[in-house]
């Protein structure tokens, strides 16, 4: 399996050869964004970004990007709203499948039952495990609040 880092580079030469500018500079934002948390990392004696923090640096820039919309839109600037649009769909590209509604649900249930979470004050211990094991394919803003509510159920 070719590595996060690989597509990058093979896209890119990809995306030049077809013209498209804005998966070029997608792209392009998305490399360099790696590169400061490389340099980052090994400010702080890491090694290289490890996979599990190259997908939370893609869903931090969806976010961004998300927030952008909303506010381009509740201020009528469909133009801006359509680039950052097109911006978030090159980058989910490299995600992996989002979880539906219900197999979070399901991975909920499974992580409450496994830390052994009795109420809202071992909300934490089931984050953890959520994070373990679905990074970058659920989304956690909205997870905690699933995760409150069945443990405040």
């Amino acid at each position: 399996m070719t590595s996060l880092r690989e597509r990058f580079t093979a896209d890119l030469k990809e995306a030049m050869k077809a013209g498209d500018k804005g998966k070029v500079s997608t792209i392009r934002m998305i490399t360099s964004a790696l590169k400061d948390k490389d340099i980052e990392a090994r400010g702080l004696g890491k090694g290289e970004t490890t996979p599990d923090e190259l997908l939370a640096l893609l869903q931090k820039m969806i976010k961004q990007r998300q927030e952008s919309i909303a506010i381009y839109e509740a201020n009528g600037r469909p133009e801006l709203a359509a680039g950052e649009t097109a911006e978030v769909e090159v980058i989910a590209s490299y995600m992996p499948r989002q979880m539906s509604d219900d197999e979070v649900k399901a991975a909920i249930a499974d992580a409450v039952t496994e830390s052994g979470a009795a109420s809202v004050e071992d909300m934490g211990k089931v984050i953890a495990i959520l994070r373990a094991k679905f990074a970058g394919q659920m989304d956690f803003g909205k997870a905690s609040g699933l995760v409150k509510a069945a443990l405040a159920g």
